[in-house]
């Protein structure tokens, strides 16, 4: 990580041309953050270092992989997002080795703000813009420490074809292009599917329900999966699906859609709440593996992977901690009239501040062993 913007003034002496920090020509590179907000940032860094550390396997050479997914709201679109936030969101994106990220608009200044926070061996990949309102303006990214994990070649979107549609099709194409990426690292060769589809459990009328337009999503989507896997040389044929499925406690319907081709949900992450709501379980990994991939376990044989909560570490739900942020607060929101009161202050913060700051959804992980090479050795030693 680039710490240069955090540190006081009187320590940059001649580092000043590398700082990341910065307004833009307009308002002639005026630095973004004051010492009032460095030294926050710094406190609360050292307080969400600690817990990645906690919760988060460590990085072993020639031995595992930590893959994430993570929804960053509207990361590039939302303009009060501030420097002290890029900071946080590149510290959790630092302690994986490959993030998957949705919600990645248009603007990409901040997306590359937090690539140059992480230093120049971390990589990326980044979609084109879906075009059309539905899409939102939304592309899909990867980013990974080169170090650890290289990308293969592969990448491309999926696109449905014609000739997959019904008659009386109810979609023509999935609301945001899901993405196609094929990555190495060790032993292990793979493809990631990352996605986001259609949200929402209305009934829109005499049209089809969010319910029928996602689950129709999942299924085209399938239908293109299926093919991919026949065609596939051996060694690519390692698929990961993730992302922003919207998928819903009783959508398990569409779940079967996804397992019925070969797919198992990662049983680190199933039944988990991903939205900061803590209410449904969006955000999900679904793996179509060969035998020698393997996925961590823990002491109890258990597959190691989780959601982090973040807002346990930073914008914390505590009086003072929240009033740090009541003059960011003020300045930022349309009405500031309105913030009256500490409960005012306390329902904005929680309801909206925080959530533009960082994102409405937590990030998921799971860990994936590299080195095969034992269990590879015995089944071999049974062949002769």
């Amino acid at each position: 990580m680039w710490y240069n913007d955090i540190r006081p003034d009187i320590d940059l002496e001649n580092d000043r041309y590398s700082l990341i920090m910065l307004d833009s020509r307009k308002n002639n590179f005026k630095r973004l953050m004051t010492d009032e907000d460095k030294k926050r940032t710094v406190e609360n860094l050292i307080r969400l270092k600690e817990a990645l550390v906690e919760k988060v396997p460590a990085k072993k050479v020639d031995d595992n992989l930590l893959l994430c997914s993570w929804n960053i709201k509207n990361f590039g679109k939302i303009k009060h997002r501030t420097a002290e936030s890029l900071y946080y969101i590149a510290e959790i994106i630092n302690a994986f080795d490959i993030v998957s990220l949705q919600e990645v608009n248009t603007n990409i200044s901040d997306f590359k703000k937090v690539l140059k926070l992480l230093g120049s061996h971390w990589k990326h990949t980044l979609s084109d813009v879906t075009e059309g309102n539905s899409g939102n303006s939304e592309r899909f990214g990867f980013m990974y420490d080169s170090r650890r994990v290289t990308h293969s070649g592969l990448s491309g979107e999926l696109v449905i074809s014609p000739e997959m549609m019904n008659d009386n099709p109810i979609i023509r194409q999935l609301k945001r292009t899901p993405t196609f990426t094929g990555f190495e690292s060790g032993w292990q060769k793979f493809s990631i599917v990352s996605l986001h589809l259609h949200p929402g459990e209305g009934t829109n009328g005499d049209g089809p329900t969010d319910k029928e337009i996602r689950k129709e999503e999942v299924r085209l989507l399938m239908e293109i999966m299926k093919k991919k896997l026949r065609k596939m040389s051996f060694e690519d044929r390692n698929m990961i699906i993730l992302g922003d499925t919207n998928l819903y406690q009783d959508d398990d319907d569409i779940v079967e859609l996804i397992e019925d081709i070969g797919f198992v949900e990662s049983d680190g992450l199933k039944g988990k709440f991903t939205n900061t709501s803590q209410s449904e379980i969006y955000d999900r990994i679904f793996l179509n593996v060969e035998d020698y991939f393997k996925i961590g376990t823990n002491a109890e044989g258990n597959q190691v992977g989780d959601v982090f909560h973040l807002f346990d570490y930073v914008y914390k739900n505590e009086p003072a901690e929240i009033e740090k942020y009541h003059t960011l607060m003020l300045k930022h929101k349309k009405k500031p009239s309105t913030l009256t009161s500490h409960a005012k202050f306390t329902s904005y913060f929680n309801r909206y501040w925080k959530r533009d700051q960082m994102s409405d959804h937590l990030p998921v992980w799971l860990e994936i062993k590299t080195n095969s090479s034992v269990p590879f050795l015995h089944n071999t030693l049974k062949k002769f």
